[in-house]
């Protein structure tokens, strides 16, 4: 694919990034790592939660999703790089086989005041 620029992502349309399995020892890995909760790195402790079985930290959600979309189109856009991380939101647990989906829709873009720039605003979505 070639480069896409600012002018080639459309306001609604929904870019495909791919999906991912993730695995248990994937999930214990990276909360061992970065968010060592019991929910997370400890499957009896996880059978007594409120999930009632192991979940993948939102944290770990996050790098996965923005693992597509770097894949799916980042590594393929003409980017200045990212002004920050707008609101997240943690609706269902990730558990251990489950599949997510990513997609991307452009939902806002403006023209910069430097030359040849833009910024464009996109929405997330990662689904099991």
């Amino acid at each position: 694919m070639s480069k896409r620029y600012f002018e080639d992502l459309e306001l609604g349309e929904t870019l495909e990034m791919g999906t991912y399995t993730v695995s248990k020892a994937e999930i214990m890995d990276f909360a061992e790592q970065y968010d060592p909760q019991p929910f997370h790195v400890d499957s009896e402790a996880a059978a007594q939660s409120s999930f009632g079985k192991l979940i993948a930290s939102g944290l770990h959600t996050m790098a996965i999703t923005q693992r597509l979309s770097v894949d799916g189109l980042y590594n393929d856009a003409h980017g200045l790089g990212s002004p920050g991380l707008g609101e997240t939101e943690f609706r269902k647990p990730v558990y251990p086989g489950d599949e997510l989906t990513v997609t991307l829709e452009p939902v806002r873009k403006r023209p910069e005041s430097r030359p040849n720039a833009g910024l464009v605003e996109l929405e997330s979505r990662t689904r099991n």
